[in-house]
């Protein structure tokens, strides 16, 4: 008897154990406090101790937060057990239509009404600050992270259109300003991605001050007084390997659901965008109808309308240019400055948003005309007021079915759940720069190859790809480079930003492409590639499946295509690959029924497109 309670005990222990590790039944022990707590999947792991906290993948760690809380109101060693999260939801734009997370959530008292919550999600950990009893001013955060030297790091330095490179660094830099989202390597193929998510009223955007090897939150200027109840934004660290940062919606999980109850009225799709070719708006009514016309032969659904038609030339209105669209079947766009940044000597429309009443009579007569967006530029980057400003924008858009689409604005931090009618944000360093300085023709193919690693995991990027011709500065970029972006780069509203004679001048196959082209992904896989190097990506649409690569270096390259991350029923129907130089710049195939091949040997600064059915 005495041997049969002695295994039924050693069974019952390893039941508990077994269960811990898997997350599920063995809450039970991680309802007690406890200085490790894990995600649902066992993955990730998170040690608390007075020192802060420390982010493990499968036991290697990936980063430490060493300071956390408030002056006067830091970390205990434990965080207790609260619940386990469980959720899928839909978006109208994105990586994924139907996203799904789960997490276990812990919570630990700060002290001075101040309150940390923390989840730990399959694919990362996302924490923020409950305070109880505000009184005006907001207490210091002292949130920091610490990335050692030698840790590998794509980063760029803060600017409020956050428009930079990530340059590849193993140091920190003392006093430097960065923005998000962060990417570093602590652990050969383990990553980890820093950024922030849920930006809501009376809270500004935060950035990255580096002192050393810590990298302090350092949020923007806040205004608001708050009285009582107010909570911080989510402080978000996605990690593990490479594919999961890439394909992880965590940013949109954290975020508030959508606050709109009919989103029928939104559509996503490509759009003919008039300025990179002439460097200049839409104050021209006949090149204004040569862009409504490229969109109706490519059968695109958008076009944009640009910076200056307050001023269009020859006693023509932006009354004339929506109606000429619209004739078309073609959904106009039009520009508009937020008059937050650059003002003076600036182009138009100013001042005609900043009041609740003037918005209100601007967004009616949009709608009354028939303008199906807006596209916004020129903020002052992530105070509290530019925030709200953004915030009041979007209501006040989608209360008359406009979308929206933020320039020269912050990066995305989950607005794209909450207020689905902004499809796109620029915050990159996009095409828009060859028309500005020489330095981006060098550089594009390695940026191009670290984008889909860093500013586009956290939602969608306003790039403006597709360029075969040249603006006011080169690209040497290959043509299948260029047409493997607008697959690469997800963008619920994709810009192809090359003036309407280069499109035509391609074969017919690619012209095919961009009517056919989705925006919007049900699924999103990464199969190959590393920053600034190369990448390989995979994305559906219905059944059928997009796979896109490029090289971002300057020598040959074969990046791998591993069949065990797509269906084995698929087949290639049609390819395009570079062809043998630039007076043959294109191999294409088309109604073919072919495997998809292990291997694409691409040229330097190359690219390729293959469109897969069943």
């Amino acid at each position: 008897m005495k041997k049969l309670l002695i295994v039924i005990l050693l069974a019952f222990c390893q039941f508990v154990l077994l269960s811990v590790h898997a997350g599920g039944v063995g809450n039970v022990s991680a309802k007690a406090k406890s200085k490790s707590v894990q995600s649902p999947s066992g993955h990730l792991t998170l040690a608390s101790s007075d020192n802060g906290l420390s982010l493990f993948f499968d036991g290697q760690k990936v980063i430490d937060v060493p300071f956390v809380g408030f002056e006067g109101a830091s970390l205990p060693s434990s965080l207790k057990y609260v619940r386990h999260l469980k959720e899928s939801y839909k978006m109208v734009e994105g990586k994924r239509l139907l996203c799904f997370n789960e997490a276990n959530e812990y919570s630990a008292f700060l002290g001075k009404g101040a309150k940390l919550v923390v989840r730990l999600y399959n694919d990362g950990l996302a924490f923020r600050y409950e305070l109880t009893d505000v009184q005006g001013s907001l207490p210091v955060e002292q949130t920091a992270y610490r990335i050692p030297d030698g840790t590998r790091r794509w980063i760029q330095e803060w600017h409020d259109s956050y428009e930079g490179f990530f340059p590849l660094t193993t140091e920190s830099k003392n006093g430097g300003h960065w923005g998000y989202p962060a990417l570093i390597e602590p652990v050969k193929d383990v990553f980890a991605l820093v950024t922030e998510a849920n930006i809501e009223r009376s809270q500004s955007a935060s950035s990255l001050v580096s002192d050393g090897g810590l990298y302090r939150v350092t949020p923007a200027k806040n205004d608001a007084e708050v009285k009582g109840r107010w909570h911080s934004p989510w402080r978000v660290v996605i990690a593990g390997r490479l594919s999961d940062v890439v394909e992880s919606t965590l940013v949109t999980d954290v975020s508030e659901p959508s606050c709109l109850d009919d989103i029928g009225w939104i559509q996503p799709g490509v759009v003919s965008w008039i300025y990179w070719a002439y460097n200049h708006g839409s104050n021209d009514y006949e090149i204004i109808k040569k862009y409504v016309d490229m969109a109706t032969a490519l059968q695109l659904p958008y076009v944009l309308i640009d910076a200056e038609w307050d001023e269009m030339k020859d006693g023509k209105t932006i009354e004339d240019a929506v109606g000429y669209a619209k004739s078309k079947g073609v959904k106009p766009l039009i520009w508009y400055n937020s008059t937050m940044g650059w003002i003076n000597g600036a182009p138009g429309p100013k001042f005609r948003l900043n009041k609740a009443e003037d918005r209100e009579k601007e967004f009616a007569w949009c709608e009354q005309i028939g303008v199906a967006g807006v596209k916004i530029d020129f903020f002052s980057g992530d105070d509290q007021k530019n925030m709200e400003y953004c915030i009041d924008l979007m209501e006040s858009a989608a209360r008359h079915h406009l979308l929206i689409n933020f320039h020269g604005a912050t990066v995305p931090r989950g607005w794209q759940r909450t207020y689905p009618n902004l499809l796109t944000t620029e915050g990159v360093y996009g095409a828009e720069w060859y028309n500005n300085v020489p330095t981006f023709t060098k550089k594009a193919a390695s940026h191009n190859a670290t984008l889909p690693f860093t500013r586009n995991v956290v939602g969608p990027m306003d790039y403006t790809p597709c360029t075969f011709s040249d603006s006011q500065h080169p690209h040497i970029t290959s043509n299948a480079h260029e047409l493997a972006l607008t697959v690469l780069f997800e963008s619920g509203l994709q810009h192809l930003a090359d003036r309407p004679e280069s499109y035509f001048a391609q074969p017919q196959a690619v012209q095919r492409f961009f009517g056919s082209l989705p925006t919007v992904w049900d699924e999103t896989r990464l199969l190959s590639g590393y920053p600034g190097e190369s990448v390989v990506m995979a994305r559906r649409s219905g059944s059928i499946w997009y796979v896109a690569g490029i090289n971002g270096s300057d020598e040959e390259r074969t990046l791998t295509l591993p069949a065990d991350r797509l269906p084995a029923s698929i087949r290639v129907s049609e390819a395009f690959f570079d062809g043998k130089d630039s007076m043959q710049p294109w191999s294409i195939r088309s109604s073919v029924s072919e495997p998809l091949p292990a291997t694409v040997v691409c040229h330097p600064r190359g690219g390729f497109v293959l469109v897969l059915k069943e």
